[in-house]
This record gives structure tokens, C-alpha cells and sequence, in this order.
């Protein structure tokens, strides 16, 4: 079964059919995108709680990028354009926040 009336499965669906058919495995993967996604504010909170100040972890960063690739993935299965342009734009930048916390890292351990 295929999802009727999407955005880009006209343009797509030739070229990457199994993106748009229905299966358990999309349902898991989707849950997947999200619970990585939900985690990085878990993981904020009690790398927090334990330091006793407000703490954003590297781990954070990485589950964010992680969790809104597949989240994106996941949008452009489900193919509705709302939900496509709102991931769209996340994985690029917690890719640049990753990108400036190693030149970060780099820029310490030269001065260490």
C-alpha cells in the first residue's frame, strides 16, 4: 500500500519506491527517530542534576542530529509537507553545532 495524494512522491516514487509503502518497519523507525530525539533532554537533565548547573552534554548534540535525520527520513516517508520542512533544516544545524564544539575541543587541547 502506498501513501496517496503525497508531496514528493510523484517526483520520488520511481526512484525510491520502498520509501513510500506501508510496513512495521516505518512504525519502528519513526518510534526510533523520536525516542532519540526525546532522549537528548533526558540525558541534558540528569548530566544537569548531577553537576548541579545547567549542562548540555556532547552526547546531546550527537542525539539530536541522529534523532532529526531520522526523524527527516521518517517525514519523507510519512510525505507531508509540514512535517518535511519541519525536520528539514535540524540535521544541518546539529551538524554545525557539532562542528564547532570539535573545533572547540581542538582549539583546548592546543592551548593544553
Amino acid at each position: 500500500m502506498t501513501n496517496p495524494g503525497g508531496f514528493l512522491e510523484p517526483f520520488l516514487g520511481s526512484v525510491v519506491p520502498w520509501l513510500y509503502h506501508e510496513s512495521q518497519f516505518w512504525t519502528a523507525f519513526g518510534l526510533i527517530g523520536n525516542l532519540m530525539f526525546s532522549l537528548r533532554f533526558i540525558v541534558q537533565w540528569l548530566y544537569s542534576e548531577k553537576r548541579k548547573e545547567l549542562v548540555v552534554p556532547d552526547v546531546f548534540w550527537h542525539l539530536s542530529l541522529w534523532g532529526s535525520v531520522i526523524a527527516l527520513i521518517y517525514a519523507l516517508h510519512v510525505d507531508k509537507l509540514p512535517i518535511i520542512l519541519g525536520y528539514f533544516f535540524l540535521p544541518i544545524l546539529y551538524a554545525r553545532s557539532l562542528i564547532l564544539l570539535s573545533r572547540g575541543k581542538r582549539r583546548g587541547a592546543k592551548t593544553a
